[in-house]
């Protein structure tokens, strides 16, 4: 899990073009949205699409993401329970 939690931050840098922001940045259980990372509802797009490309998961329900994308601790616990690649 620590090794998907670490792939899945480079992968969010990557995506996102997150240039100021290294993978020791970012802890597991901060909040990706708002306070945490800043991140917004563009990125929230870009993370859906990642989890289609990178691990073959498709958010049927966009909502969803909510509660998926809190923290690196809760897209790793998803996509470790959901992943096709």
């Amino acid at each position: 899990m620590e090794e998907l939690k670490e792939e899945l931050k480079g992968k969010i840098i990557e995506v996102l073009n997150l240039e100021d922001v290294a993978v020791a940045d970012i802890d597991d259980s901060d909040a990706l949205f708002g306070d945490g990372l800043g991140l917004d509802s563009i990125d929230a797009l870009e993370l859906i699409v990642l989890l289609d490309k990178e691990y073959g998961i498709k958010l049927s329900d966009p909502k969803q993401g909510k509660s998926i994308f809190e923290s690196v601790n809760t897209m790793a616990d998803y996509i470790a329970k959901n992943r096709t690649k």
